[in-house]
């Protein structure tokens, strides 16, 4: 068995010692922790509180381009334990393109009104603070073969303005490729077409962890449906501001874009 399979398995089931706070996930730019304390704690990641499950679990994670280290307090009846994690500095690749017509780099005028509006249904989408404690467990590959071909925190200035980052990673398949939920979840957004992103999907995790799928060419759920883990939910495409056939996935908590290779032991 993989040792970092092993490792997991042993952070989920061994028994904590009074007072013991644990971390999954390394402390970078960019980065999903999944954390464990004593149950009945109360857990304030820097001045925001946030949910802890029966066991003890709880979920944060930290925005590309953060500098401050991480304030966490753990409080539990008239104990209250501080931890200060620094934040460790990534390298991202940026790419300048220079020529591009300027169609290519701007969109028109008239689909702002109609990307402002994707922009909200995907922002309410991730809004969402259930109790679901789906997050806990090991996420899997969305596709059986691919090649990547994108990473998160990469950035393109074209004609030289910088574009937004890229905050997910781009699964280069031919299109049609089944596509499979990477954890339990339920769907929160369900579009086939935004400007964007094309067919997109969004699950949601519980404690404002979510995931999300973009370019799709068929999407075989809905709003407010339950998925398991493997469950084939749409495949692959090249809708919206699709080059070609991939599929794009985000890792989000709440608005934090974070990135999805920490949640597949890809870096």
């Amino acid at each position: 068995m993989d040792c970092k399979i092993i490792k997991f398995i042993l952070f989920l089931i061994l028994p904590f010692n009074s007072y013991a706070t644990e971390f999954q996930g390394s402390f970078k730019q960019g980065s999903f922790i999944l954390g464990k304390t004593e149950p009945g704690s109360r857990v304030f990641i820097d001045k925001r509180k946030i949910r802890v499950t029966n066991e003890g679990f709880f979920a944060f994670g930290l925005d590309r381009d953060r500098k401050n280290d991480v304030t966490i307090k753990i409080q539990k009846d008239d104990k209250l334990k501080i931890i200060y994690k620094k934040v460790l500095k990534r390298e991202y690749k940026i790419q300048k393109i220079d020529g591009l017509p300027s169609n290519q780099v701007t969109p028109p005028p008239e689909v702002y009104e109609r990307i402002k509006k994707d922009n909200k249904l995907i922002g309410e989408a991730r809004s969402l603070d259930t109790s679901y404690d789906f997050f806990k467990n090991k996420f899997i590959y969305p596709i059986e073969k691919y090649v990547i071909t994108g990473v998160y925190g990469s950035q393109r200035i074209l004609n030289g303005k910088p574009r937004r980052p890229h905050y997910g990673i781009d699964f280069h398949a031919p299109e049609g490729t089944p596509v499979k939920a990477m954890m339990d979840g339920e769907v929160t957004l369900a579009e086939n077409d935004m400007y964007f992103t094309g067919g997109t999907l969004i699950f949601d995790h519980g404690h404002g962890i979510s995931t999300l799928f973009m370019h799709m060419k068929d999407i075989n759920v809905k709003v407010g449906q339950k998925v398991k883990q493997g469950d084939i939910v749409g495949t692959l495409g090249q809708t919206g501001r699709a080059t070609g056939p991939h599929l794009d996935i985000r890792l989000n908590w709440f608005n934090v874009k974070l990135d999805p290779a920490t949640i597949l032991n890809l870096n």
